[in-house]
């Protein structure tokens, strides 16, 4: 990062001037005077609008979220617009924010410039979850939209997520093309702050019930919905937007028994009850889990700040509750909707499922059971959404990610964990109706397809050197890779950044029709995937396994599932050397 220059004194200083309000005056010149290492922090550079928005610490400075720099990002946005919709007099945004500190400012904020540019504006009354941002840009027919969330970050962070028309995130060529329109707002004074109010229209809970009907629309066993309507769910938002939903969801799809967590149903962007809001992490679920306990209720579920990740927990053969991973929960929806799509003749042949490339192939071989196709498309939600748009002449079942990232229909165009606790629900009843729990289900799965098992480990490397040795370590991957994996001759070779898959048996070689992307892939005799891509946002690289046993027997999910475990460690010290 460097040392404090005068350069960058000099920079703060702008901050001192009547453009800025006293509050922001007193923390600036609090920091020249007595904070020479949060000063050089706060003013060593611009925060960076990147190809998802901002995010950010929150505080003063041109590299923190306040106030000006979501401005300046809305001018710049705002901007674009205008540029690509010259015929439309109003465009119209949506915007929504989480229960972040200062979400709702920014939110405000983001209002404010956006009508100030002559742009209707669509604005939330209180805080709302991603997806149901994602869905009100198509459902009123808007040119783009915002929300204002950091999702799963820690407390001192925020974020601004910019969408287009089609309600999925900024993608080629609109994402590098507002990202330079941004740059060109150079200072507030460029900013137009004054709101037109008769341009922004509040939203309020009768949206709410537009959603929530939507979500009802994907139900597949409404009849067993209403048979097991006594099932015993807890929930928890980790103190954030979900609140808003899950409980009226569930209450109107006829589900009787859900017990939120109350301490974590209170609204706090400080997050007082967990060390992370991330239910990726166990630890977040461990009220909802306890209280579970105290209940007996039958699956815990959790959806992350702004309501776009689950996290559940399901019985295993002891009755104990058991945390399942981003895969495991995606395999569970991917077959019981398929399933039941089979079993209603709703198939035409046209039907298609999205994963990441770095997600279980299990959901391939799902989709390959019912004739169902299947696009593999570069880590990020935005890559799904995207599938959808492009393929519109084809119907779009479901698709997910591995980091806890599940939608189902194509009303929404970012992952939405209100459908998926909703669609979780439903296969809970319909295992009830074959006297089965969702782990027995997952047991079954196996079985039938094949036991996967996937592992990720991070390697940090801090600093210019940390940067270099990820670029040399890619480099020898793609320059001399390995020939076997743990005994396994690799068999294929993809890599993303020159967009070639090379078959190693037969030599072939095959285009792969994704966006450049510094991934490579090594796939091994005995079903063994390696994936290793270095971190976009954080000074990591990061190898995904993926693992595959046969699974002739339920009885022996133990043993099998020890033996695949023993197999993630060795890979795990393998690639840490």
């Amino acid at each position: 990062m460097g040392k404090l220059t005068p350069e960058i004194i000099e920079r703060a200083k702008t901050w001192l001037s009547d453009k800025y309000d006293s509050e922001t005056i007193k923390q600036v010149q609090e920091l020249i005077d007595n904070n020479p290492d949060e000063l050089l922090e706060s003013f060593y550079k611009n925060l960076e609008f990147g190809t998802g928005g901002l995010r950010g610490i929150m505080g003063v400075g041109t590299n923190r979220m306040n106030t000006y720099t979501v401005a300046m990002a809305t001018q710049g946005f705002a901007n674009y617009i205008r540029m690509m919709f010259p015929n439309i007099e109003q465009p119209k945004v949506a915007i929504a924010h989480d229960c972040r500190n200062n979400s709702k400012e920014f939110a405000k904020t983001t209002a404010d410039v956006m009508s100030a540019n002559g742009i209707k504006v669509y604005l939330f009354n209180a805080l709302r979850p991603t997806p149901e941002l994602s869905f009100a840009i198509r459902e009123l027919n808007c040119q783009a939209g915002v929300v204002v969330t950091a999702s799963h970050n820690p407390k001192e962070y925020n974020g601004y997520k910019a969408y287009w028309e089609d309600g999925g995130q900024l993608v080629s060529p609109h994402d590098k093309n507002v990202i330079s329109e941004v740059e060109k707002i150079t200072d507030i004074s460029m900013v137009k702050f004054t709101p037109n109010e008769d341009l922004i229209e509040y939203l309020d809970e009768k949206f709410d019930e537009i959603y929530i009907d939507k979500i009802l629309e994907l139900s597949l066993s409404p009849e067993l919905i209403k048979k097991h309507n006594n099932l015993k769910f807890v929930y928890t938002p980790i103190h954030g937007t979900g609140g808003q939903i899950i409980p009226r969801l569930f209450k109107k799809a006829g589900f009787n028994n859900i017990d939120c967590v109350e301490e974590q149903m209170i609204v706090d962007g400080n997050f007082p009850t967990v060390i992370s809001p991330n239910p990726e992490e166990k630890a977040a679920l461990t009220m909802a889990i306890e209280k579970a306990k105290k209940v007996n209720a039958d699956v815990v579920l959790a959806t992350d700040p702004d309501a776009d990740r689950v996290g559940i927990a399901v019985r295993d053969n002891n009755g104990e509750f058991v945390l399942l991973n981003g895969n495991q929960t995606a395999a569970l929806i991917t077959y019981y909707i398929l399933e039941r799509w089979n079993e209603l003749n709703k198939f035409t042949g046209k039907e298609y499922i999205v994963k990441t490339i770095v997600t279980t192939e299990l959901l391939c071989d799902i989709a390959d059971k019912y004739n169902v196709k299947k696009f593999d498309v570069l880590t990020g939600f935005k890559f799904i959404a995207d599938t959808i748009l492009n393929n519109p002449d084809m119907t779009f079942v479901c698709g997910g990610e591995e980091s806890y990232g599940f939608l189902i229909g194509d009303f929404v165009r970012d992952k939405d964990a209100n459908s998926a606790c909703f669609i979780i629900a439903e296969i809970a009843a319909w295992a009830t109706e074959q006297n089965k729990s969702l782990y027995q289900i997952l047991k079954e799965i196996y079985k039938e397809f094949g036991f996967y098992k996937e592992g990720l480990i991070s390697l940090t490397k801090k600093g210019i050197s940390g940067t270099e040795e990820i670029q040399n370590m890619m480099h020898k991957f793609r320059n001399e890779p390995p020939t076997h994996i743990l005994g396994s001759k690799i068999i294929e070779i993809k890599d993303y950044k020159v967009g070639i898959s090379k078959n190693l048996i037969n030599g072939n070689e095959n285009v792969i029709n994704l966006p450049k992307s510094d991934v490579l892939q090594f796939f091994t005799e005995d079903g063994t995937k390696i994936s290793v891509r270095p971190s976009g946002t954080e000074p990591k690289i990061k190898f995904y396994f993926g693992i595959k046993a046969e699974l002739n027997d339920i009885a022996d999910f133990d043993s099998v599932n020890e033996g695949l475990n023993n197999r993630l460690s060795e890979l795990g010290k393998l690639f840490s050397e």
